[in-house]
């Protein structure tokens, strides 16, 4: 049976979440090319490698977006299972080009280090004032983004906005390394920076495929021994097994089991599956159930 309508797919919610997405991007991509800028003419690779960091929120916003263009579309006849795995295939090209970036971050900073390059940081007042800016931005992204997200009840929004809190951390980092250089001129605090920020890019790269990778290899998505205990939970069900689970708790949940019943009637027994499939759908989100039923003489090979 298809799971009911979620919040999630009604357009007022879909086109709220891409008015959300597109006003945080644009200042994303700001608060990146800012920082870049001002790496660029300070000559911190800290500073850049922060921005290089913050373009991961502009390209998560990119990611919701498509996501809410690619993987919203019903099932159809060439995608019987839905769209939601174009969000994976989508996500773990993000990993990446972010994998790419932090080789290119910290390519330099090495070099930097072992060339000793004493006059390749010039911080200045201006660039720091730049640097508190772009994070009251990245502050007001992060908050507003939540609230929407609480407004709608959006878990993509949601996600979203804890990332971006995260980011405020490592900005708020680079701006007291910043701080340092300027007033010490000791240059390899660049690099004690730079490279730590640039873990942190690959961090995220590998969160992101840590994530998505298990939905596109079909991993069990809800343990087996819970989707039991909830059939047989559900008066009448006498066993259940044969279960097996695949998706993405959240998002989107394929559910197939074989179910016995003591239902005397066709009938009965489809009462039973609709009330395992209510369940599991306020269980765990949208959840789409197979349920294969048995005769009850089934039950002694299952005991």
């Amino acid at each position: 049976m298809q799971a009911p309508t979620t919040p999630e797919s009604d357009d007022g919610y879909a086109s709220g979440v891409r008015r959300i997405l597109w006003l945080t991007l644009i200042l994303n991509v700001g608060v990146c090319l800012l920082k870049l800028a001002v790496g660029l003419w300070t000559g911190s690779l800290a500073v850049m490698a922060d921005a290089v960091h913050s373009l991961t929120d502009s390209l998560n916003n990119v990611m919701g977006l498509v996501v809410m263009r690619w993987s919203a579309p019903p099932p159809d006849r060439e995608h019987p299972y839905g769209h939601l795995k174009f969000e994976a295939v989508g996500a773990l090209g993000i990993a990446a080009m972010l994998g790419i970036a932090c080789f290119e971050v910290v390519k330099p900073a090495v070099m930097r280090l072992f060339e000793s390059d004493t006059a390749a940081v010039q911080m200045n007042p201006s660039a720091l004032v730049l640097l508190v800016l772009v994070l009251a931005v990245n502050i007001f992204v992060a908050i507003y983004e939540r609230r929407a997200g609480q407004r709608l009840h959006s878990k993509l929004l949601l996600a979203d906005a804890t990332q971006t809190f995260g980011d405020i951390w490592i900005t708020l980092g680079v701006i007291a390394g910043s701080i340092g250089i300027w007033l010490t001129g000791w240059w390899w605090l660049d690099v004690a920076l730079a490279i730590p920020v640039a873990l942190a890019v690959l961090w995220s790269g590998w969160v992101v495929v840590k994530g998505n990778l298990p939905w596109l290899v079909d991993a069990t998505a809800i343990p087996l021994d819970e989707i039991e205990a909830l059939a047989m939970s559900v008066p009448g069900v006498v066993d259940c097994h044969q279960v097996h689970s695949r998706g993405l708790v959240g998002r989107q949940v394929f559910v197939e089991m074989h179910l016995i019943t003591n239902a005397g009637d066709i009938e009965t027994s489809h009462r039973i599956t609709e009330e395992i499939e209510r369940l599991l759908l306020a269980k765990y989100g949208p959840v789409e159930a197979t349920i294969h039923v048995e005769p009850e003489r089934y039950a002694e090979n299952h005991a």
